[in-house]
């Protein structure tokens, strides 16, 4: 475990929180098990986004707006999650392996999304988008470990790669030039997932969505249906 004496401002982002339960005994043991033989921070942060980014198939389909459809541990009990819990789950890996790490979120609009998301949604406008930010060689660098690869592969969409120096963000075209991903706003970071806020805007604005859920259909086949 990383035994760097940080500054104030950076050592509170080492911290269990509600939903960034890195003092959570099944994350510490998956946390161990992905970062491997790692040593130096970067490494063993790389190895945790690609954990997280293709052991987690990445289901907008069937979330809840609480505590356990949004938290780290909710995302690793499941096996799978939507951007905000599987942001959650690296930044507690990190945190529990000594790493500085938080979460931050954005408000995107997809341009190639299922068909069927966009008419329970309402919108192609994606609200609190999760990323995570890992504190790595003296400054903080975005990852976004959230299309899993397969998923990618079905829907011609560029996979998001992570060195740990660069940051890992939407690409604005997908494989085939086409418009992808455009950043609308950026809510900054957060020291915790902000659930009742995310809660609130989500029921605000998809009030189609009933629970968190859209009926029938799996996402990586409308995707790719949608984008073939």
């Amino acid at each position: 475990m990383n035994t760097t004496n940080y500054s104030d401002d950076v050592a509170e982002f080492l911290k269990p929180t509600s939903s960034i339960e890195s003092d959570n005994a099944a994350i510490i043991a998956w946390a161990k098990e992905k970062a491997g033989d790692a040593t130096s921070d970067i490494d063993i942060a790389v190895n945790l986004y690609y954990a997280v980014r293709d052991e987690f198939k990445y289901d907008p389909y069937d979330f809840t707006l609480d505590h356990e459809g949004l938290s780290a541990s909710g995302c690793l009990a499941r096996g799978k999650g939507f951007c905000v819990p599987k942001a959650a789950l690296l930044a507690a890996c990190c945190r529990s392996l000594g790493i500085p790490a938080r979460v931050g979120y954005a408000d995107v609009r997809n341009h190639m999304t299922s068909k069927r998301l966009t008419e329970a949604m309402g919108t192609d406008l994606f609200v609190y988008h999760g990323y995570s930010e890992i504190y790595l060689e003296g400054k903080w660098v975005k990852a976004t470990p959230v299309f899993n690869k397969s998923l990618c592969e079905k829907a011609r969409v560029l996979p998001m790669e992570f060195d740990g120096r660069n940051d890992s963000v939407f690409h604005p075209m997908n494989a085939d030039g086409e418009r992808h991903m455009e950043y609308v706003h950026d809510h900054g970071p957060f020291a915790d997932v902000p659930i009742d806020d995310i809660a609130t805007s989500f029921r605000e604005l998809y009030p189609n969505l009933t629970g968190g859920k859209v009926s029938g259909g799996d996402f990586e086949a409308d995707a790719a249906t949608n984008n073939s």
